[in-house]
């Protein structure tokens, strides 16, 4: 894998969707010695498409100028060997014209093996399949059990490929937090989809953010300086983060509520004006008055503000 490459397969604008799920993939295999030249059997299994669609987005990978297939052929047995992809930041990036491109790849130079006729990979013969024209890819993952037809949901897959993207600059982001170079291939433990389903468990069971995983990170490389080997080296830190951001949240709440109690506690007694105002408010109405409601001290405060006469008071307290 190599940080670069995949960095480039993200800034292009031009595609989106599976097509940029597939440019991602081929730049996530790409080793910045040798190249990239996964099987059509592996890349389709990483993107989780049919190998008849696979070629699709490649032939319209390669009409965009962002890629060019290159097809190999064993120099001694004169087999045919796995495609070689050409990504548009290489040196020397050409493209092939579309006419010269079959559906597995551009013609080569040399002459494959005659006992393998020119390399077919349908599993059929030499020729061409005939479920696909000129493609010498049969579509295997054909389902001849006709399914009832479901309306694809647009709206959904462009939202779950901009989040797909999304996490792909986080995870970007966080190679960089982690010291990992632009431009260096990256170890084993941290390339293809477990590395990202064992960060994206960080989001999902710790709960914390992008931003605290970042920060997280960079606070590990003051005690460790050179980057980890894989995502589990982070483990410790990251349920340190949430423990601490649990704590923080659960002292603030009890915090909250000791405020609130001291403030009620400290909240100064109504005054004399206070309860005689509410107690001759009752006894001048016509609601229904308890004998013992209020002390005689109570009574001597409303008459003294002459808030009630001492007719209406004996009337109500006598009723």
């Amino acid at each position: 894998m190599s940080h670069k490459a995949t960095v480039w397969a993200l800034d292009q604008r031009s595609i989106k969707g599976t097509t940029k799920i597939v440019l991602w993939h081929l730049c996530d295999r790409y080793n910045p010695e040798h190249g990239c030249f996964p099987s059509q059997e592996l890349l389709a299994y990483d993107c989780q498409v049919s190998r008849s669609g696979l070629n699709n987005h490649l032939l319209h990978l390669e009409k965009c100028g962002l890629v060019r297939r290159e097809r190999r052929i064993d120099p001694i047995t004169k087999r045919q060997m796995s495609t070689r992809y050409i990504l548009g930041f290489e040196d020397g990036f050409t493209l092939a014209l579309s006419a010269q491109i079959s559906g597995d790849g551009a013609p080569s130079a040399e002459e494959p093996c005659p006992e393998f006729a020119h390399g077919a990979v349908s599993r059929i013969q030499g020729d061409p399949c005939p479920e696909n024209s000129p493609s010498r890819v049969q579509n295997l993952d054909t389902n001849l059990v006709r399914e009832p037809l479901r309306e694809p949901v647009k709206e959904e897959e462009e939202d779950a490929a901009a989040r797909d993207a999304d996490f792909d600059r986080f995870f970007v982001d966080l190679l960089s937090a982690l010291g990992f170079a632009a431009n260096a291939p990256l170890p084993a433990w941290w390339q293809g989809w477990p590395a990202r389903l064992h960060v994206r468990r960080w989001l999902d069971d710790l709960g914390l953010t992008e931003d605290r995983i970042i920060k997280t990170a960079k606070e590990s490389r003051s005690d460790h300086p050179n980057p980890p080997d894989g995502p589990k080296a982070l483990d410790r830190f990251m349920e340190r983060a949430a423990q601490r951001d649990a704590q923080g949240a659960a002292n603030a709440k009890t915090a909250g509520k000791a405020k609130h109690r001291r403030k009620s506690e400290t909240k100064p007694p109504p005054s004399d004006d206070e309860v005689a105002a509410y107690y001759a408010a009752i006894v001048n109405s016509d609601e229904y008055l308890p004998r013992d409601l209020f002390s005689s001290r109570t009574c001597g405060l409303m008459l003294d503000r002459g808030l009630v006469t001492p007719e209406r008071l004996r009337l109500r307290m006598g009723s």
